[in-house]
């Protein structure tokens, strides 16, 4: 059908607004997107691309109006399809998603691009074997794409194909030697030996220079993990302090705020639960807090091979539920202070059920569901209080381990706190008085999880872990590493490999670098040895 006139002016109206999201003029693209979609409303991709403008904006409501008369015109349009289902995601509505998105495949099947998207969409709703089959499709149209080799690499490593994975990053690197996300990938997947490593190569591209300082850090991340496997203590703390030096550079975060809240919330909370006030009675959750890189994974792992739990991952839904019912008919943004206060005056038992509804339906598959957000520490008191049947798991670590181990971790977001050993000190100095302030206020309701301990005697604290949160014993929590089950987080490779102690000590090897946090944590009155 020959391209009419009509046609290319909304082809250059839909290309400008494409041009302008990918600027992050969001506006503008949104009213460039509305002059399209009135002059030449039977353009079916401009409303997909409206929909996805709406999206990015954060009105999942809107976007799916959008995407449903880009539809209209055009039913069996896989790339509207697939918008659906991320709108439909967007509004929590998963399970509709995910049949929606089911739809898609056969629509799309000789269509490389479109796999591609379909498996990230897989991949971000947890479902991890079919993001697999979605690439593996993909790789079968386009299989020197570096895309989708970086893509089927990310969840060959979720699902614990390690050796598969490696061998898709070294596809990636030779296509695209510019990729340093896989170069920290690949370099995290298995222990580095003097036999095989990929030390030379990386510092060969670093001597030729990184222009994009992103690539820089994620490469001296890489080599300090591969110098710390070889033994090469003083060479791997280097890289490592430039790069967390250089990603704390290009961050925009004031470590008083977080201290400051956590004076507010035990401002907030100076005393246990009313036992007149009743909350939502579910037994369903556990929550599985602390600080992260402090053995929150493992316990989730142990948890998870329990045949009547089912792992959820790492849920944003307490929070947002929080902020929610603080935020609710509010008419201006609330001052973090303010909504840290007003917490304390809500509706418990709804907020409780408003967290129960957002986790549906992927954590009604058991009788039982882990919720491993660390930073659920600062909620301990609203959680007690909101779901007072649900168990909180906290998991502690020796402080100079778990803060090294912080340190050393490249996230991919979240916790700015963790690339300044000063800054990561502060951050630990609160944690831990909040921590304390739980325990006395609600005792009994927490049960520490020593990763030492852990390490030490497995059986004994799983025993005593299960029997925490009501669990009979089930041999399956011992031998975790056969848990199949996905692992999305930067403990994904560690948690496939038996319980073994050499990371206890590992932060002793740089005991000269991690002594002035040592005094630090002194003499904030933190014993470092505890």
């Amino acid at each position: 059908m020959p391209t009419t006139a009509a046609d290319s002016t909304a082809s250059r109206l839909e290309e400008e607004a494409l041009r302008l999201l990918r600027h992050g003029s969001l506006r503008a693209a949104a009213d460039v997107c509305r002059a399209l979609q009135t002059k030449h409303p039977k353009f079916a991709s401009g409303w997909r691309t409206g929909s996805l403008i709406a999206l990015q904006m954060g009105d999942a409501a809107g976007a799916l109006a959008l995407i449903e008369k880009s539809l209209a015109l055009a039913p069996a349009d896989g790339r509207s399809l697939l918008q659906k289902a991320h709108c439909l995601r967007a509004l929590r509505r998963q399970s509709e998603a995910l049949s929606v998105a089911n739809t898609v495949r056969p629509a799309v099947n000789g269509d490389a691009t479109a796999l591609d998207a379909l498996g990230t969409f897989y991949s971000f709703c947890g479902e991890q074997r079919l993001a697999l089959e979605a690439y593996e499709r993909a790789l079968q149209l386009a299989p020197r794409s570096a895309a989708i080799l970086f893509n089927r690499a990310t969840v060959r490593r979720f699902l614990g194909q390690l050796a598969q994975a490696e061998e898709d990053y070294n596809q990636v690197i030779a296509t695209r030697p510019g990729d340093y996300e896989a170069y920290k990938n690949r370099a995290d997947l298995r222990k580095q030996t003097r036999e095989r490593n990929h030390v030379a190569e990386m510092e060969r591209l670093l001597a030729g220079g990184i222009k994009d300082w992103r690539g820089e850090v994620q490469l001296r991340h890489a080599l300090a993990k591969e110098y710390e496997d070889l033994g090469e203590y003083a060479r791997s703390w280097a890289h490592l302090e430039q790069g967390a030096r250089l990603r704390r550079r290009h961050l925009q975060y004031d470590i008083n705020r977080d201290v400051a809240t956590v004076d507010w919330i035990i401002d907030a909370f100076p005393r246990g639960p009313d036992a007149s006030v009743a909350g939502c009675p579910s037994q369903e959750p556990i929550f599985i807090v602390g600080l992260p890189r402090s053995g929150t994974t493992l316990v989730e792992r142990i948890l998870g091979s329990h045949s009547d739990v089912y792992s959820a991952g790492e849920l944003n839904d307490f929070a947002c539920a929080l902020v929610d019912a603080v935020q609710s008919g509010a008419a201006r943004p609330i001052p973090r202070e303010e909504l840290v206060a007003r917490t304390a005056k809500i509706d418990f038992a709804a907020l409780g059920r408003n967290y129960l509804e957002r986790t549906r339906p992927a954590t009604g598959r058991t009788a039982r569901f882990t919720d491993k957000m660390p930073l659920n520490f600062l909620y301990c008191g609203i959680i007690r209080r909101a779901l007072p049947n649900a168990r909180i798991v906290h998991l502690t670590r020796h402080p100079l381990a778990v803060c090294y181990a912080m340190y050393k971790t490249l996230f991919k977001d979240g916790y700015p706190f963790s690339y300044d050993l000063e800054e990561i000190g502060r951050y630990y100095v609160s944690y831990r008085k909040l921590m304390d302030h739980w325990r006395a206020t609600l005792p009994g309701a927490i049960h520490d999880v020593s990763y030492e301990r852990l390490v030490a005697d497995q059986a004994g604290e799983t025993r005593r872990l299960l029997e925490f949160c009501g669990l009979d014993w089930q041999d399956a929590c011992l031998d975790f590493t056969r848990n199949p089950a996905p692992t999305t987080t930067a403990s994904a490779t560690q948690v496939r490999q038996p319980l073994y102690d050499s990371s206890l000590a590992q932060w002793r090897h740089y005991e000269a670098q991690l002594e002035e946090l040592r005094r630090q944590l002194q003499a904030a009155g933190v014993d470092p040895d505890t």
